[in-house]
């Protein structure tokens, strides 16, 4: 069953990265990510795909720290 547990895992954690990479790419690329300036300048909101990946970005982190949690309650 530990297997299952790190298989799940490794899956979560792979889609993680492409979910961040994918909303890092709309908002500027590796310049947004290390301080670079946005077109926009001020605060907008989420809308249509923008919100879904916020969603399941948070999904994902939730699912992985629940199965972390439940990898260390296991052994």
């Amino acid at each position: 069953m530990n297997s299952s547990i790190q298989i799940a895992m490794i899956i979560i954690s792979i889609a993680l990265i492409g979910v961040i990479l994918i909303q890092a790419k709309g908002s500027g690329g590796l310049g947004g990510i290390f301080g670079g300036s946005q077109s926009s300048g001020g605060y907008r909101t989420r809308r249509g795909i923008e919100q879904t990946l916020f969603r399941l970005t948070i999904i994902l982190a939730v699912i992985f720290v629940l199965i972390a949690a439940l990898s260390v309650k296991l052994d």
